[in-house]
Parts: structure tokens; C-alpha cells; sequence
């Protein structure tokens, strides 16, 4: 099938926020959202505004809308099997959190755990875990690739391995750095850790992966990866405020006890691990995301749709990256924070500091953008807390890294003049 050019314009229309010419440079952050989830929304607060479970019109309406469509949407998101595999919390941390609470009962005193220091959304509630069960906690940290810039970190499966033994229980990471930008070959990971853990005698591997980073840009396949927990935030997918969790069927069976209330009968559904009612208009809302990424290409299919936008990211990517890793620059002290070459493994989520003898604070950086106006890029850990605090040779978690977020709707000329001003700020 054939790489459709994206329309940008068409892409940019269906935002009513980039009207104002903002540039926004912190998607990873979050989205703009896209008019037809808004007017989802709305749409449910005025018509269906109703406690679900009820046998009266308006409630039958909410309830279809809440536990039918929306999972069913997420389930194509995801390639889940089915919408009984999908649990909806107010943010990625929650969902991963309330994920860790249900698994208590499952995890043993010297489980052991592997984790990444990336978001701290896919690493604290294990590490919370391990410290309540007695688990132990291993990392598998990023090494450089390379030799002249230390921070050019990425995962390589080959460090990954020597971790795994027959206690091996959760190995933890994401299909792609908020930080590092760069996306990991899951299938390959994932069948690796698999045979590795079979070979070693562990009695049961169990996969969580955080996608946020990785949704905005790339079609997820849970499946196709055989990830047991996959996670991604809708408000960084061009939706509200909330979050999706895909939980396999059979760890929903075997591994989760229910954290709701001990009367309800959630069996062997999600809603076990949804404590309370998320915001309704907002999981209503999230219907709006698949329609709006269908409409990108006429196939009105998923993976061209997701083709037309990394092709399209691609060319967002390249200047950006060749500007920062310029002889100039290098010499300037500017040093890429992750893969530094641009590539379809390369998402446009680019972090970087600057050292040597005339170095810059990321925050000072970025106030050069505040002062000039119209743009918005962000400094700091960006909850990679772990990642960015050993960086070598270290630097000042708090001022962290300089962070260029963009995605499909941000154009060349925007590009342009980030580079403009980024030109006045190392100067």
C-alpha cells in the first residue's frame, strides 16, 4: 500500500487552537484536542448527562456511550481483543497505579522486577510494589551509541537479558522515551525477554509497556507484541484528559484481584481495576480520536493513517536534528539527549542540554522562547526523574533538558522559526 501524503492543512483545521498561530512545542506534554472530541463532549453533558446501570432512556444512552463505545474504540486503538480488556483512569500514573494495587496478591517475596527510568508512571507503582511484597528491583538502564556524545543513550535488548532469571515476574519499560525519543523494537524485546525468562525457568513474565510517548506517532498492536499491560493518554493523542489501559484476558483472570467495592460483580471484566466512575463525558469523548485519525487518508484504515503521519514527522525531524548536531553547535557544546540521527525509528521528541566551556541552562533556553512569545517548548525531567538524574557527566535534574515536542499538525515553517530562535538563544 502506498504512503499517502498527509494534509496538513486538513489535519491543522480540525484544531481550532493552532488558529491563533501558537506554535505549541510541547505536545508530548500534551495535544491540542480535536474539535470533533470537544464537540463529543459537549454533545454527552447536554444529552446524555446521566448515571449509567439505570433502566430509563437517558440512562441506557449514557451507558451505551460509556461502556460500549468507548472500549470498543480503545480496543482498535490498541488491537486489543476485546473491549472487556480496557480500563479507563483519569491519567496514565492512575491506571498503572491501580494495575500494581490489583496485582498485590499475585507477586511474591523475591519476585523480581525489571524496570527502566523512564516516566515514573511505568516505574513508581512497581517499585511501590516490590517495597510492600518484598520484590527485588532491577534496572535496565540506557547506554550511549555514541562514542563522542555520552548522552546519546538508547535500550539495547543485549543488556536487557543478563537481568532476567526464574524469579523474573514484571519487566517494565516504554515502546518510547518521553526523554530519548526514540522507538524500541517491542516484538523483538518482548519475544527475547520471553525466551530468555523460559529458558531461565521463570514460572510467569508478565509485560507492561508504557506507550504515551509512542501513540501520538506510531500504531500500537498489543497483540501482535504480547505485552500483558499496555498504557496510553488520550490527552496526548489529540483527546481529553484521561487515560486507557489494555489488560490481557488472561492476566485479568489469573493475576488481578478487584480493588472495587467487594459487593459489585465485576467477574472477570476491567472494570474490575476501575475504582469509581471515570469522567463519563470524558471517556464519551475519546470516541472522537478514532474518526479524526481515520479521516487522515482515504483508506480510512488505522496503519496508513499512522504511515501518513510518521512520513510527515519525518520531515519535521530532519532539520530540527541536523541544526542541533551542526559542527557549530557541537562546538557550541549542544548535545542531543537520545538518538541523534533522524530515521523512522525516531519520533519528533527532541531533548537536549548544552555543556562545555560556555554552558547553558536548559531554563535559560527556554525563557528566550517565553520572552519572545508565541511558541511554548518546555525544560526539566519530565517525570523521567531517574533517566535524566544520572545522565553522565551529570547535570541539575531539576534544570534537565531542553524538550521539542512536536507531531503530525506542526509544519515546516514552525520548525523554521523554532530554529530561529534557538539560533538567538545559543548565541
Amino acid at each position: 500500500m502506498p504512503i499517502h501524503l498527509l494534509d496538513v492543512n486538513y489535519a491543522r483545521s480540525q484544531f481550532p487552537a493552532l488558529k491563533t498561530g501558537f506554535i505549541y512545542g510541547d505536545n508530548a506534554g500534551g495535544s491540542q484536542v480535536a474539535v470533533n472530541v470537544a464537540d463529543r463532549i459537549y454533545e454527552y453533558l447536554l444529552n446524555s448527562n446521566a448515571q449509567f446501570g439505570a433502566d430509563y432512556s437517558v440512562s441506557m444512552e449514557s451507558t451505551r456511550r460509556v461502556m460500549v463505545e468507548a472500549p470498543e474504540a480503545a480496543m482498535k486503538l490498541f488491537n486489543a481483543h476485546s473491549p472487556d480488556e480496557i480500563v479507563f483512569g483519569a491519567s496514565s500514573t492512575i491506571n498503572l497505579e491501580n494495575l500494581a494495587r490489583g496485582m498485590e496478591d499475585d507477586i511474591q517475596a523475591a519476585d523480581e522486577f525489571i524496570l527502566t527510568g523512564e516516566h515514573e508512571a511505568n516505574a513508581g507503582p512497581w517499585k511501590r510494589l516490590a517495597a510492600r511484597r518484598g520484590a527485588v528491583v532491577k534496572y535496565w538502564t540506557p547506554t550511549p551509541t555514541s562514542p563522542n556524545n555520552p548522552y546519546s543513550l538508547n535500550y539495547k535488548v543485549e543488556e536487557l537479558l543478563p537481568l532476567i532469571t526464574s524469579k523474573t515476574r514484571i519487566l517494565a519499560f516504554a515502546a518510547c522515551s518521553n526523554i530519548l525519543g526514540t522507538i524500541l523494537p517491542v516484538k523483538d524485546i518482548v519475544h527475547a525477554a520471553r525466551d530468555t525468562a523460559k529458558e531461565k525457568g521463570s514460572k510467569k513474565l508478565e509485560i507492561s509497556l508504557d506507550c504515551v510517548a509512542y501513540a501520538p506517532h506510531r500504531l500500537i498492536d498489543v497483540r501482535d507484541w504480547d505485552v500483558n499491560f499496555c498504557v496510553f493518554s488520550f490527552y496526548k493523542v489529540y483527546g481529553p484528559h484521561i487515560s486507557a489501559l489494555y489488560v490481557r484476558m488472561s492476566s485479568l483472570k489469573e493475576s488481578i484481584s478487584a480493588i472495587t467495592h467487594h459487593f459489585l460483580k465485576v467477574h472477570q471484566k476491567s472494570y474490575k481495576l476501575q475504582p469509581g466512575g471515570p469522567g463519563y463525558e470524558l471517556v464519551y469523548g475519546t470516541t472522537g480520536v478514532l474518526p479524526y485519525l481515520f479521516s487522515l487518508t482515504p483508506e480510512n484504515d488505522l496503519k496508513a493513517s499512522f504511515d501518513a503521519i510518521a512520513a510527515h514527522e519525518q520531515k519535521l525531524v530532519q532539520p530540527l536534528l541536523a541544526y542541533l548536531t551542526a559542527p557549530e553547535q557541537i562546538e557550541r557544546g549542544v548535545r542531543i539527549v537520545g538518538a541523534e540521527a533522524p530515521g523512522i525509528t525516531r519520533v519528533p521528541t527532541i531533548s537536549f542540554i548544552v555543556v562545555g566551556e560556555k554552558v547553558t541552562k536548559s531554563s535559560d533556553i527556554v525563557k528566550v522562547f517565553d520572552k519572545k512569545g508565541g511558541i511554548g517548548i518546555r525544560f526539566g525531567h519530565f517525570y523521567a526523574y531517574s533517566l535524566v538524574k544520572e545522565l553522565e557527566p551529570r547535570i541539575d535534574v531539576d534544570d534537565g533538558v531542553v524538550r521539542i515536542s512536536l507531531v503530525h499538525y506542526n509544519t515546516a515553517k514552525e520548525v523554521e522559526r523554532i530554529i530561529e530562535i534557538l539560533t538567538e538563544a545559543l548565541a
